[in-house]
């Protein structure tokens, strides 16, 4: 038998045990999975809105699973992130300049936090 005769036999033995490929809806399926909820108004603000934007899954004490969301100040024009500030609550207008919101972490409320409309800066809420 023949190098090129070994090779190809092997090749047909080895790529028969392997599983299917995905289907191109699965492929599709776990894109959107990985890419998250697509970002959505939270609350509308003078000139602009609050957006959810990035999601995270997270995961109660006692198992429960739950999404929490960034935000993202956009208005005319320019986007603003608001760092570290995970949120399931919707967020709520202070002033013409700064609003607030609930961290949320492993599912659980925690400290409010205002933060600024132009910077995104939050500081949490004694």
């Amino acid at each position: 038998m023949t190098a090129a005769a070994t090779v190809g036999i092997l090749t047909l033995a080895v790529g028969g045990c392997s599983a299917p490929a995905p289907t191109t809806s699965a492929r599709a399926s776990a894109a959107d999975t990985a890419r998250g909820p697509a970002d959505s108004v939270a609350l509308a603000i003078p000139g602009g809105a609050i957006w959810y934007t990035m999601a995270r899954e997270a995961r109660s004490p006692a198992g429960e699973r739950c999404q929490e969301r960034t935000l993202e100040v956009r208005r005319q024009g320019d986007t603003v992130a608001v760092p570290l500030l995970y949120t399931r609550d919707a967020p709520s207008l202070l002033d013409d300049s700064t609003a607030s919101a609930r961290i949320y972490r492993n599912c659980e409320a925690g400290d409010r936090y205002r933060f600024d409309l132009r910077s995104g800066q939050p500081l949490r809420i004694p």
